[in-house]
């Protein structure tokens, strides 16, 4: 049995049903479709996605990239995307593993190797052909789901050889940035941060930018270049999506539901919302709850 063959039969084995599995350890979360899914828009944390069986895509604005077994993806910071599930059955289900990027642990390994940070223009998302070694830390890691006394113990240090790995691979340049106090890439990494804490709150960009250690027309230009949006664009997606988890999970109506994530005006809501989703509030939401495997992002 090769180390990906291996890697879907564990996380096949603990995660039960459709959908996304939070596991014992914090950054690791493990992904099942049985089916593909349509185009859903979520916040993919900074992260590696490991896919060990099946294929997805994901988008933002007009970039779109494919990955599967072959590939695996990397996303430098937060980002609003647009996934969906394109390859997946019930005997072939989508499996994936997502392991959020730590940035303290990534500081501590560029601490210790102590070399300079080169430029890069390197995308913020980015899919690589797969790397023997990172599946096989992977497995590793997820393995210990297995032993779960293991855990506390061992998950650090194969987390830590992980981003290792990832930092003196292809994307290392684009990920010392990201760990790189001063540098744009950890300052929109701050700014980001800043909108989620209150995404839904009247945004004001002066206190965004000086969060974020920038003026406020540096953090527009750096910012719509890395995210490919505005941080108001940002801002929107971010309560859109929470709107219709309130709506999805939570059973709110569409007008609770604008409202709790900082809408004032009911009819702006459900017109941004039929603008990012492709439909109203409520015909949205029915039609998910008629497709179990919609709601799969990641």
């Amino acid at each position: 049995m090769d180390r990906t063959t291996e890697l879907a039969a564990v996380i096949d084995r603990h995660v039960t049903g459709t959908g996304i599995c939070t596991t014992a350890m914090p950054h690791v979360s493990l992904i099942r479709a049985d089916q593909p899914s349509t185009p859903t828009p979520a916040v993919y944390e900074a992260s590696l996605c490991l896919i060990a069986q099946g294929s997805k895509r994901v988008s933002i604005g007009d970039h779109s990239v494919v990955y599967d077994a072959a590939h695996y993806l990397l996303v430098s910071v937060d980002l609003p995307l647009v996934g969906h599930v394109i390859d997946a059955s019930p005997d072939r289900p989508y499996l994936c593993c997502k392991i959020d990027i730590d940035p303290s642990m990534l500081s501590d390994l560029m601490a210790a190797e102590g070399e300079a940070v080169p430029h890069t223009d390197l995308p913020v998302l980015a899919i690589y052909p797969s790397d023997p070694d990172l599946i096989d830390a992977a497995c590793r890691l997820v393995g210990l789901l297995d032993r779960p006394e293991t855990i506390r113990a061992l998950a650090p240090l194969i987390e830590r050889e992980i981003l290792y790995r990832l930092l003196t691979g292809p994307h290392g340049p684009m990920l010392r940035h990201l760990a790189t106090a001063g540098s744009h890439l950890n300052q929109i990494s701050r700014a980001i941060a800043a909108i989620r804490r209150r995404f839904d709150a009247p945004i004001r960009i002066d206190e965004v930018a000086a969060e974020a250690g920038m003026s406020a027309s540096s953090l527009h230009a750096h910012f719509k270049a890395i995210t490919r949006m505005t941080p108001l664009e940002y801002q929107k997606q971010l309560r859109l999506q929470e709107a219709r988890r309130l709506m999805l999970v939570g059973g709110a109506t569409a007008g609770n539901a604008g409202f709790a994530v900082g809408y004032e005006s009911p009819s702006q809501f459900s017109r941004e919302y039929r603008r990012l989703f492709g439909a109203p509030p409520r015909q949205d939401i029915e039609r998910l709850q008629g497709v179990p495997s919609a709601s799969i992002a990641l």
